[in-house]
Formats: structure tokens, sequence, C-alpha cells
């Protein structure tokens, strides 16, 4: 099973989606998360406020945060770093983890739409 460690920069609770400012990234990225978890991927997040011990347990992950804080978020798939710095999008966190992309729905001036072939029985 695959597995996407996140870890956090230190924030107030382990999402970051609290108090009066929310970053809308943050609450998007939540949701993503939630998404990749229903897809069967095994997500575990690390906040560097409350769980330092994870980031020092790992030796990539202190490599990078040598380089600067600013690295943070650090993403790792099944051990391997793939992303810092960003949180990544819906899109990307598929490609990152071999997910099969959402399918583009294009909708027709006659009002129907492209998502699937007629015979695939989807539509």
């Amino acid at each position: 099973m695959t597995k996407l460690d996140v870890y956090d920069p230190a924030m107030c609770c382990s999402t970051g989606v609290c108090g009066p400012e929310v970053d809308p990234a943050l609450v998007a990225f939540a949701a993503d998360l939630k998404w990749l978890a229903e897809q069967g991927i095994t997500v575990q997040r690390y906040n560097l406020g409350t769980e330092p011990q994870a980031f020092a347990a790992n030796p990539q992950v202190l490599k990078e945060m040598e380089a600067g804080m600013d690295r943070l978020p650090i993403l790792a798939v099944d051990g391997h770093i793939v992303s810092t710095g960003i949180y990544l999008t819906r899109d990307q966190l598929a490609a990152k983890l071999g997910l099969a992309a959402k399918p583009k729905i294009t909708i027709k001036a006659d009002g129907s739409s492209s998502c699937c072939s007629p015979k695939s029985g989807c539509c």
C-alpha cells in the first residue's frame, strides 16, 4: 500500500485549518488528503510544533530543513521526498502517487457532456 507522509511547519492544529485567518490552500489540501485516503493511500501528517520527533527521526527531512525552514512542507511517498516548500494540488498529488487522473468533463454547446464515450455506459 502506498504511503504519503506530510511534514508540516509548526501550526496551531494538525491541519492548520483553524484560527481566525484560515489559509485556503490548507483547506483544499486537507480535503485532498481525505480524498487520497478514500483512494486507498495511507496518509500520515506530522506537525513540527507537536511532533518534532518525527522530523528528527527522518534524516532526509532533517537535511531538507537544514537547507531552510522554507523547505516545509515536505511530502514523501513511500519514504522518498517528492515535494518541498508547497502544498500540492489534488492533480499534482494524484500524479506523484500514480493515481488515475480525474476525468475531465467538457460541456458541449448542445448541453451534452464528453465525460465518456456513449458506448462505455458511464453516462
